[in-house]
């Protein structure tokens, strides 16, 4: 994910980009998976959720958290 936040920063301004390197904080993570914000920070705290830590800060690209449910979902559906 490193590799993409990278990518996701080194963008001239007004550079539009697609959604999936649209950078996501705590809450819009909570959001987006109808989640508490605490379930948000202890599965990114433990590795689960694909996330970077920036200084204390939590930060989360949309692409990778979509693909972490579809992989989730998927899971699901053959266990």
């Amino acid at each position: 994910m490193n590799d993409a936040l990278l990518t996701a920063t080194s963008i001239s301004p007004g550079e539009r980009t697609g959604s999936e390197h649209e950078i996501l904080t705590v809450l819009d993570v909570a959001r987006f998976l109808r989640v508490p914000k605490s379930t948000v920070y202890k599965l990114a705290r433990v590795g689960e959720l694909p996330a970077s830590k920036i200084g204390k800060h939590w930060r989360f690209l949309r692409g990778d958290i979509q693909a972490w449910m579809h992989s989730r979902s998927n899971q699901l559906s053959i266990g």
